[in-house]
């Protein structure tokens, strides 16, 4: 059976690469919204970008209804002609970042043969290479696994597998690593930090350390399809090229998946070409927030049913020597946002004070996050934060 499993690591905005990565953003975001609807009142966080890439991997080994299945759900083929020249651009354009790291890797059964296009495919789109692994040794296989995920995210995750979570049927193993630290290129004052009350999603208050920054934001109001008003702020990283977007509801009774489905590359660009620099108080909560989810129900529910049955699965692509299907599709993510930008950062604060009345947008209730490349409109990450986590 082919055992996909993704690990991705924090957290936007648009460039020149733009139809590519709109199509590979709004497959991300769908998989978030469809995440979403099962984690109402709960917190979540995802990585848009590297569940793509993930399901990218995958399709280049499908073949026949499976790859058509994969290709409709996506909304576009890496095999197509200009796409993994394109795919390499986009990765290219991410990894010259500074704070910003992806990796792909691909874990195979030492004794099954790939086939030597499917090879070329990643080595063409993702610049991979198989290295081979003796699965029959299951534990042994979890922690060298579990060593490749450590270094590629600067140790933030040392053990991304649990013991058990692979067996001798495992015969391939998909990652994507995503590893994100960068300052605010303006940042909260640690003295301005104040506990102040959250109202959750579920109806409680609960106290929450609440970060302040009195500045020039790029700000807008918006209404979804549905005519529900929210607004969005973005708070941009060091360099401008990578910003979080915060979006909140103006009713704190509106649940967040009302706004998770109206999320897209197209929505995206409408708040950068309608939002305006307007010099506001931002209050937002100071959080750190951990998530393990497997996909697997929702990109059923996305039509992909069909790829982790044994029986409809067509990765022939991968390997003639025996049939495979998905078996699981994890993710984990972890992401801190505090006064300096990320965990483990450190930046000298740069205190503002305005004597004058200043628009006050206070996320003291439920809001959605999104991390963006702006030069490629990638979404690194997005999540929601609906209660403060448990100490």
């Amino acid at each position: 059976m082919l055992y996909v499993y993704i690990f991705l690591l924090v957290a936007l905005s648009r460039g020149g690469l733009g139809s590519v990565q709109d199509k590979q953003t709004d497959f991300g975001l769908k998989v978030f919204s469809q995440m979403s609807q099962g984690f109402v009142d709960k917190n979540l966080v995802l990585s848009p970008y590297g569940v793509t890439s993930i399901m990218s991997m995958a399709q280049l080994g499908a073949n026949g209804s499976t790859r058509k299945a994969l290709t409709t759900a996506m909304g576009f083929s890496l095999r197509e002609r200009g796409m993994p020249r394109q795919q390499r651009l986009i990765q290219r354009a991410l990894v010259t970042e500074d704070g910003v790291e992806i990796a792909s890797g691909v874990m195979v059964e030492r004794k099954m043969n790939l086939e030597k296009g499917y090879r070329r495919a990643l080595s063409k789109s993702f610049q991979t290479y198989p290295h081979q692994v003796d699965f029959t040794n299951p534990d042994q296989a979890v922690g060298i696994i579990n060593a490749w995920v450590s270094d590629h995210t600067a140790g933030a995750i040392p053990e991304f597998l649990a013991s058990g979570t692979l067996n001798e049927e495992t015969r391939l193993v998909l990652l994507n690593a995503l590893h994100f630290h960068r300052l605010w290129k303006v940042p909260f004052d640690p003295r301005l930090t104040q506990e102040r009350m959250f109202h959750c999603a579920n109806g409680s208050a609960t106290p929450v350390l609440m970060m302040r920054l009195t500045n020039y934001f790029n700000y807008g109001e918006f209404v979804t399809t549905s005519g529900v008003d929210y607004d969005v702020i973005e708070v941009p990283y060091e360099g401008d090229s990578l910003s979080m977007l915060l979006v909140s509801p103006f009713e704190p009774e509106v649940p967040l998946s009302v706004l998770s489905a109206d999320l897209s590359s197209q929505k995206i660009q409408q708040w950068r070409s309608e939002m305006r620099n307007v010099k506001r108080q931002l209050a937002v909560p100071r959080f750190s927030l951990n998530s393990e989810v497997n996909l697997k129900t929702a990109l059923i529910n996305m039509g992909l049913g069909d790829i982790f049955n044994l029986a409809t699965a067509d990765f022939t692509h991968i390997t003639s020597d025996e049939r495979l299907c998905v078996s699981k599709v994890l993710q984990r993510v972890k992401i801190e946002v505090n006064e300096q930008g990320t965990k483990g950062a450190s930046a000298t604060a740069a205190v503002m004070f305005s004597r004058m009345a200043v628009p006050e947008i206070t996320l003291d209730r439920p809001f959605l996050f999104l991390i963006q490349h702006k030069p490629t409109g990638a979404v690194l990450f997005t999540g929601q934060f609906s209660h403060p986590p448990q100490q």
